[in-house]
């Protein structure tokens, strides 16, 4: 199955953490859609967190000043602490095994110490 991205890439794109990120997304928006037991608010909230994460980031790309990469790059971070919130709530509320939630507790932590590698990289 090819993709929409098959032959060219934005730059954004080619950045090891928005590939990383996009595959956490694309994973916790299948359990977010899979899991009944989950409440609708949890829901709502982790699938918007989730997408922020990746339009935070991507729009951090297109940025023209380090102030305004800097400040996506804050919210991308800030999106993926809150995916974490809800995850733990979730996982609290035994909606999700223990063992899924730290493999996604992992996985958000990798990105957010990309997101501010990336962010500390563009300076003061």
């Amino acid at each position: 199955m090819g993709t929409v991205t098959e032959f060219d890439m934005f730059d954004f794109e080619k950045l090891e953490v928005y590939q990383m990120a996009k595959t956490l997304v694309v994973d916790s928006l299948k359990t977010i859609y899979s899991n009944s037991a989950l409440d609708p608010y949890i829901k709502e909230q982790w699938r918007r967190a989730s997408m922020a994460i990746l339009l935070n980031l991507s729009d951090a790309a297109a940025r023209m000043t380090v102030a305004e990469k800097r400040q996506s790059l804050t919210l991308a971070r800030s999106a993926v602490f809150e995916c974490v919130a809800m995850l733990e709530v979730a996982s609290q509320l035994g909606h999700i095994p223990l063992a899924e939630a730290q493999a996604y507790y992992e996985r958000y932590e990798a990105v957010s110490k990309m997101l501010l590698a990336m962010y500390r990289s563009h300076g003061n």
